[in-house]
Formats: structure tokens, C-alpha cells, sequence
């Protein structure tokens, strides 16, 4: 019985996940009496396990990891990164499993599983969840987009359609890895990092050359590849074209229809409190303007412009930010006043909210039977690069 409460703790753990995903799914909200009755049986079922095995530094350990995951937790939360519920929720995770609970162990290859960091449970809880963020958001934005926004389906296979330049893009990066081969002998050193830089560089020069010139190396290197080993030259044609389609599609999910998914219009008078809007707004020269630009566009833009400035938060007084926290009855009198005072439209975009406890839910299954990814991502790196 006395190992029985880490294992409580841990199903107790699964289904209010679950349930907390449920809830923010449908409502998007991670109810308080959840969070706070979670902290609280975790602080006693902790308490008396540490008494069962006679550890009283069990539970004092247990409590201030739990304060610490609070603390950091109310620190994105100021900042704008993470929603109330989402914090409490990983405080009352934390509450529940401090320590890793090993519910299930096992190996793979002569390695133990799950992986074990040396920042204890919780910090590898919230790893696992933010690493988990992408491969759901994906998910989710496509789900929006063919249910809700069907148009933006034709937007998200555009490099679908645009197969001839995905075509001519595998034979650069084919042409790429045969000139490599044929290099690479000749260099002093040649590790995969050395190949890969290489791999990298030669497929930028062939891409910028004219196309004569490049239609030329690309024939000359696809026939030798094909000469050399046609079954792995045809195969890596087919996975480098399938990939490059593949990576456009995630790109278009990532920028362009994660924004128009996520964002919906709503007049200034149907604003409530909570609504995270789409953008920051700011004041300069008592002129009212937005930052509506993506992180990457405007890498795009300063690389162009050859201005690193443009990456940075424009000039002026912030107005209304778009943090996770969402708008205040401040904000909503303030874009009020604006918009009697002809500052701004009669409209502004608000981002639908992304729920963030299925991938904590996630990130939790990880962290129980797989382990911390980054630590896994960490052993594989090592063994590629050494």
C-alpha cells in the first residue's frame, strides 16, 4: 500500500488532464474548483505517503517544487505567455507528482525508459507540454480551417500545387548531395555536421545560378547519381520532393492560415473581457497604428531592408498588447474612446484562443512513459555529432 499513493497520484493526474482538456476545448476555460482541489490532494496524499515512509523532506521537497512551478508559472502568466488556468494547472500537477512516479518502466536497445532528467518531474512536465504545442496546434489549426474556414483549405495545399518547383527543388538538393560525394573525400575533415554544411551551401549556389547553367548540373548530377545508385538516387528524389511539400504545408499552417484560422473580426462594442487581440496596438504622434506583422516577416523585411531594427517592437507607447492574459475593462473603455475618436477601425481581430491543456495532457503521457524529451533529443544529438 505504501507505493500505491504515487500511483493514485498519477491516475489522478491522467483524468484531471483530461478533463481539463475537455473543458478548455469546449469552453476554454480550466476550472478553478479542479485546479484548487488538485493542489490540495496533492499537498495531503503527498503528505501522508511521506509519513508512510517516514520522510518528512518528502513532502517539504514536494511543496516548494510546487511553489516554484507557481512562481514560474505567474511569471509567463505576467508576461503574457500563459493563461491563469494554465498555470494552475501545472501548479496542481506539480502538487499531485513532484518526484517522477515511474509508473511504468521499460527498455528499448539497452536503454531505460522512461528518461529520467535531473530538474525533477514538474520542469520535465513543462518542457514536455511547450515541445508538445506544435504537433497540436497543427492539428487544431487544420481542424478550424476545414470546419469553420473551408477556403483556407485551398491556401494550405498551395505547395500541393506547386509541384514543379518542388520537383526542381529535389534535383538541386539531389545534384547538392552528389557534388558533396564527390567533394567530401578531399576534405580534411568529414563528420555529418561538415556534409551537411556542405549539402546546405551547394544547394543555395545551384539554386541562384541561371537556369542554363543549372539545367546543365542538374542533369549532370542527377545521371550520375542514377549511375552511381539508382535505387537510392530515385528514392531520395521522391523522399527530399516529398518533404519540401510537406515542410510547405507546415509552413502554411505555422504563418499564413494559423493567422486567418486563428483570428476572428469583432466590432469594438462586442469586445469582452479576456478577448486576446491579434495584435499590439500602439501610440506615436498621436497617431494610432498596429503591428500586425509575423516574427518571420519581419526577419524578412529587415534582411531585406538591411535594417535589424525592424525586428524589434516598433516605436510609441503600447496601447493594447496581444498577450495570453487577453483584454481588461481598461482596454475595452480605452478602444472604445479610440474609435469615438475616429483612431481606429469599428473592428478589430481577435485570436481565437488556443487551449493549452491537451498538450499539457500531452506532455504529461510523454513525461510518464517516454520521459523529458529534451534530454532524449540531447542523447540523440550526441551520438549523431560524436
Amino acid at each position: 500500500m505504501v507505493f500505491d499513493i504515487p500511483l493514485v497520484c498519477t491516475f489522478i493526474a491522467i483524468i484531471a488532464c483530461l478533463y481539463a482538456s475537455y473543458t478548455d476545448l469546449k469552453s476554454g476555460i480550466i476550472q478553478n474548483k479542479l485546479t484548487f482541489s488538485l493542489i490540495g490532494l496533492g499537498i495531503v496524499l503527498n503528505a501522508v505517503y511521506a509519513f508512510m515512509i517516514n520522510d518528512i523532506w518528502f513532502i517539504v521537497t514536494g511543496v516548494i517544487f510546487t511553489a516554484v512551478i507557481f512562481a514560474l508559472g505567474y511569471i509567463f502568466w505576467k508576461l503574457g505567455a500563459w493563461a491563469g488556468g494554465d498555470v494552475k494547472l501545472f501548479t496542481a500537477l506539480a502538487a499531485l507528482l513532484p518526484f517522477y512516479p515511474l509508473a511504468l518502466s521499460y527498455n528499448i536497445w539497452g536503454a531505460a525508459f522512461p528518461i529520467v532528467s535531473i530538474y525533477g518531474f514538474p520542469i520535465t512536465l513543462i518542457i514536455n507540454s511547450l515541445l508538445s504545442i506544435l504537433p497540436f496546434l497543427l492539428i487544431y489549426v487544420l481542424f478550424i480551417a476545414i470546419r469553420r474556414k473551408p477556403y483556407l483549405v485551398d491556401e494550405l495545399l498551395a505547395p500541393v500545387k506547386e509541384y514543379k518547383k518542388n520537383i526542381v527543388l529535389a534535383l538541386v538538393t539531389t545534384a547538392a548531395v552528389s557534388l558533396t560525394y564527390v567533394i567530401l573525400p578531399y576534405l580534411p575533415y568529414r563528420t555529418i555536421v561538415v556534409s551537411l554544411v556542405l549539402i546546405i551551401v551547394l544547394s543555395f549556389i545551384i539554386s541562384k545560378l541561371p537556369d542554363m547553367v543549372k539545367a546543365v548540373i542538374l542533369f549532370v548530377f542527377t545521371v550520375f547519381a542514377l549511375y552511381t545508385n539508382i535505387q537510392v538516387t530515385v528514392i531520395g528524389i521522391v523522399a527530399i520532393f516529398l518533404s519540401i511539400t510537406a515542410i510547405g504545408i507546415i509552413r502554411k499552417l505555422i504563418t499564413s492560415v494559423n493567422r486567418k484560422a486563428l483570428q476572428d473580426d469583432y466590432e469594438i462594442s462586442d469586445l469582452k473581457e479576456g478577448m486576446i487581440p491579434a495584435y499590439n496596438m500602439y501610440e506615436r504622434a498621436d497617431e494610432v497604428y498596429v503591428d500586425d506583422k509575423g516574427f518571420f516577416d519581419k526577419i524578412k523585411e529587415s534582411l531585406k531592408n538591411g535594417d535589424p531594427t525592424g525586428i524589434t517592437a516598433p516605436k510609441g507607447k503600447l496601447l493594447i498588447s496581444s498577450m495570453a492574459a487577453g483584454l481588461t475593462e481598461e482596454n475595452i473603455t480605452l478602444l472604445k474612446k479610440l474609435f469615438e475618436e475616429n483612431k481606429i477601425d469599428p473592428k478589430i481581430k481577435i485570436k481565437r484562443g488556443v487551449p493549452f491543456a491537451p498538450s499539457i495532457l500531452i506532455g504529461l503521457l510523454i513525461s510518464l512513459f517516454i520521459g523529458d524529451l529534451a534530454v532524449i533529443l540531447q542523447k540523440i544529438l550526441y551520438v549523431i555529432l560524436y
